[in-house]
């Protein structure tokens, strides 16, 4: 028997919806002209905010059905994607997301603030195709 922590996993898939609301927010700012520098680090703080929240649930996943251990967060969005949980091109947006973090996290001072990311307009979509396949996934593992 498995034992999901259900409700870190709900809260966290929650979550999503802030963000992908918060995303589509920053994207209209872009669309209407030259964004402050609030809105281009509100920008960085969703991205990390998303990493961090699909990081999180890839690990619970891994964690309640003992999975292999994850070398990188990288690692935690493929081991999932290899159990079934996602499709390909959810993995790869997933991936170019995770891929954001050492950047966001480590190399901040250098980081170039003045370009909407192209992920912030796929996020939403993107978080709600995540929410829907780690369902089923969860409801596939159980069943």
């Amino acid at each position: 028997m498995y034992f999901i922590n259900h409700e870190q996993i709900n809260d966290r898939l929650a979550f999503l919806n802030v963000l992908a609301e918060t995303s589509r927010e920053i994207v209209a700012q872009w669309q209407q002209g030259t964004p402050s520098l609030a809105w281009q680090m509100a920008q960085e703080r969703v991205l990390h905010l998303a990493i961090e929240t699909v990081t999180d649930v890839g690990s619970l996943l891994i964690d309640a059905f003992i999975l292999r251990d994850a070398s990188s967060y990288e690692d935690i969005v493929e081991i999932v994607h290899g159990e079934g949980a996602y499709s390909e091109s959810l993995t790869a947006t997933l991936l170019q997301l995770v891929k954001l973090r050492k950047p966001l996290v480590q190399d901040f001072v250098d980081l170039e603030r003045g370009e909407l990311h192209p992920l912030m307009a796929v996020l939403p979509g993107a978080f709600e195709e995540f929410k829907a396949s780690v369902a089923a996934f969860i409801k596939s593992e159980l069943a």
